[in-house]
């Protein structure tokens, strides 16, 4: 796998998607999307990681009839599709409907270590 900002950070994001999952199964729709939002504040430098993060919450919200998560994640995913290589991702974002796709939010410590250790390679 290249040595990239989105191939570094996979593991961290794919650790979240799993939990995620994990979730899901255990029927606790609120720690799924919970960690669905860990993923995309991990991944969101990466527009592989932005995208498809947002595609699994808009499958989260089809899935919990939620009309306002469906809307606000196809807005969000043609944002991420398009703004993501430009550097145009408000840092620490959840990536949810409940907030504003361009709010920057502070980053949790343990979040902000993985994505510092994706970027600086190590």
């Amino acid at each position: 796998m290249p040595n990239t900002f989105t191939a570094r950070i996979t593991p961290y994001v794919e650790f979240e998607l799993a939990s995620a999952a994990q979730a899901r199964a255990q029927h606790d729709p609120a720690a799924e999307f919970s960690h669905l939002e860990r993923a995309h504040v991990i991944g969101q430098a990466s527009t592989y990681w932005h995208v498809r993060v947002h595609a699994m919450m808009l499958s989260w919200g089809l899935r919990n009839r939620s009309a306002r998560e469906i809307c606000g994640q196809l807005l969000r995913i043609a944002g991420a599709a398009t703004k993501t290589a430009f550097g145009l991702v408000p840092q620490g974002n959840t990536g949810g409907a409940n907030v504003s796709p361009f709010t920057r939010m502070p980053l949790d410590p343990e979040l902000a270590s993985f994505i510092r250790r994706a970027r600086s390679g190590l």
